[in-house]
């Protein structure tokens, strides 16, 4: 397979994958930009790896891990994102009530740290399994089993407060 064989076969599900990871389009289509760079460059490996689309998407999880602390990205409001089709599955309420649930899912997961945000998106979005996400993070299953496990620890925290009806933290 071409570089541009791959372009168009799967540039439309890594920028998927990218825009659940930072929770903004416009972000995401930076780190796949700069990740598509990379890979054009390094194609030849790429292409000799077992699961090609699988090196891609370790690079673009690391282009995302790896951004500064502290950048402008952690300032970001979490907006305008079509959370897929379960969103619409839902029993239609207001719409300013899924508005506002939506927008605070993103919050939460926006404090999350990176790595534990990643292994998320990974495992509930990807559907990869423990052996994969550690594949894909290059680390070890127990280290990715800690961070899902911390980062839904830390979810259910602050969900609690709020279905409490108090503000979460």
């Amino acid at each position: 397979m071409t570089f541009e064989e791959f372009v168009e076969a799967r540039l439309q599900a890594l920028l998927r994958y990218a825009v659940m990871l930072t929770g903004d389009p416009h972000t995401a289509q930076d780190l796949v930009q700069e990740t598509m760079i990379r890979a054009q460059l390094q194609w030849r490996r790429i292409s000799a790896a077992d699961l090609p689309e699988r090196y891609v998407k370790r690079m673009l999880t690391n282009v995302y891990v790896d951004l500064h602390r502290g950048s402008w990205l952690r300032r970001v409001v979490l907006r305008g994102v079509d959370l897929d089709e379960t969103l619409a599955a839902r029993t239609v309420g207001d719409h300013a009530d899924n508005l506002a649930e939506r927008d605070q899912m993103w919050l939460w997961l926006g404090r999350l740290p990176r790595q534990q945000r990643a292994a998320l998106v990974l495992r509930y979005y990807e559907g990869l399994t423990d052996a994969e996400i550690a594949e894909v993070l290059g680390r070890p299953v127990g280290t990715v089993r800690s961070w899902i496990s911390r980062a839904l620890s830390t979810l259910r925290a602050q969900v609690s407060p709020a279905m409490a009806g108090g503000d979460a933290p």
